[in-house]
């Protein structure tokens, strides 16, 4: 009987494991440069940093309109958004359309993969703490070409 509870939590933690990682199946090198291209102008990845736009350290799995130091649109504070890498990726497709009424001008990344590659960037955007002890690294190196 131990060893039946033994292999199904085995098999939970496996499918959470397989699940983190189709999440995050992008290129996060390439998206470091798309973020640099396209994002960074307006978002930092750096925390407490917010430009034009809310800092995006640690985005993935915040709660949209969360950060208290950044003026959000009343559409976006309404959203009721988690940022998951399903909802980036929806929103990265047209940002005005997927929140109609949002301040963001962008007006989104056509290719599926770049917002792959931009999703998984983000998502190495976080604590050493939270399992992304490079983002600190890779958020400069984003800045630096």
């Amino acid at each position: 009987m131990r060893w039946l509870a033994i292999s199904r939590t085995t098999v939970l933690v496996l499918i959470t494991v397989q699940a983190g990682a189709a999440q995050a199946a992008g290129d996060a090198t390439r998206g470091a440069d798309i973020f640099r291209q396209n994002c960074a102008m307006c978002h930092s990845p750096e925390p407490g940093q917010n430009l034009v736009g809310p800092s995006l350290f640690s985005v993935v799995g915040r709660a949209a309109a969360s950060i208290a130091s950044f003026s959000y649109s009343s559409a976006m504070k309404s959203s009721g958004i988690v940022w998951t890498a399903d909802q980036l990726k929806a929103y990265l497709k047209a940002p005005r359309k997927y929140v109609p009424g949002v301040k963001m001008m962008f007006p989104g990344l056509t290719d599926e993969q770049d917002r792959e590659n931009v999703v998984a960037f983000l998502a190495t955007l976080r604590n050493a703490a939270g399992g992304g002890a490079d983002a600190t690294t890779q958020a400069k190196a984003s800045r630096s070409d």
